[in-house]
């Protein structure tokens, strides 16, 4: 997480010393009634949000590239462009962004700006209480910042404010479908064995709502060690309740998680672990496009199906 604050809050001051020299240029450039507009996003999630509810009537410029850890990601020249060439600018906030955050607010919004205390969960980071940015795997949530995007893009092509009212009404439609199609495909899993071992702490909104306890030996960010004491932790826990399975990520290395089932198997226990192609769960990103799980709902039925085959 520190690579990513640091690389985001360089370019972040970059874009704001820039931003008045090429704020002329990028007036000019945005009058054009032949120009489509464009928003820029931050993430693989966004990007697909904007694609559901605005379709072709926007052109999206992405800043970290689907299937990339954002954990890691060194922001480049190129991302500042995609900022000042930008007519919105999409993020999610919750501090996921970083230092970047003030630039980011110069030209654009938040998709979290309306979540209420309540609805922000946090999580541990070295002995201290943080926010939790992972909120897309809370669909409720989701589904607000579905809501605020969709006001964002409403008014940058107010043209197609009924096509973009209508692809909302329909993306949270399918979003219900998907959060009921998630409760029944999950509760074919005993209460016992509702343990999620994953290698970082990003899936507590999808703990708190599908009522599962989550343990990630690693933390919150990719970037860390592993205490050998969160390692021991974790071992007892799966030895004392006999969970079946844990889980690799499609942005993390899957030797931790390997280290931590031969030392369950150093305790005398036994577990598996799920990884492989098309067998890692999807935490920070969205597959590459023409992938499995390229799409919210793609990615998130996906790890639904890959967390009932290995803990029911």
């Amino acid at each position: 997480m520190k690579k990513i604050l640091k690389s985001l809050l360089l370019l972040g001051l970059v874009f704001v010393g820039l931003t008045a020299c090429s704020s002329k240029e990028s007036s000019q450039a945005s009058s054009s009634k032949h120009k489509q507009p464009v928003v820029t996003v931050t993430t693989s999630f966004l990007n697909d949000m904007v694609k559901q509810l605005a379709g072709d009537y926007v052109k999206r410029e992405l800043i970290i590239p689907a299937g990339e850890d954002p954990h890691l990601y060194v922001a480049k020249s190129s991302d500042l462009k995609k900022l000042q060439k930008a007519d919105l600018v999409l993020y999610h906030g919750l501090h996921f962004e970083g230092k970047m955050v003030d630039a980011l607010e110069s030209k654009g919004s938040a998709v979290t700006k309306g979540f209420s205390k309540e609805d922000i969960g946090t999580m541990d980071e070295d002995g201290e209480k943080v926010v939790d940015p992972h909120f897309w795997f809370d669909i409720d949530l989701y589904k607000k910042a579905v809501k605020e995007a969709s006001k964002e893009l409403k008014s940058l092509v107010p043209e197609h404010k009924k096509e973009i009212a209508k692809n909302t009404k329909e993306y949270l439609s399918d979003l219900d479908e998907l959060d009921q199609w998630n409760k029944e495909a999950l509760s074919v899993i005993p209460k016992e064995s509702r343990y999620l071992v994953t290698p970082h702490d990003a899936f507590n909104y999808f703990a708190r709502r599908y009522d599962f306890t989550l343990y990630a030996p690693q933390g919150v960010s990719t970037d860390s060690e592993v205490a050998n004491s969160d390692m021991m932790e974790t071992v007892n826990l799966i030895n004392e309740h006999h969970i079946k399975a844990i889980f690799t990520e499609s942005t993390t290395n899957p030797e931790r998680m390997k280290k931590l089932q031969e030392a369950v198997a150093a305790k005398g226990g036994k577990v598996a672990v799920v990884t492989g192609h098309g067998k890692e769960l999807f935490s920070d990103s969205l597959a590459p496009d023409g992938q499995d799980g390229d799409t919210y709902i793609d990615m998130y039925k996906h790890n639904t199906n890959l967390i009932v085959e290995s803990l029911k």
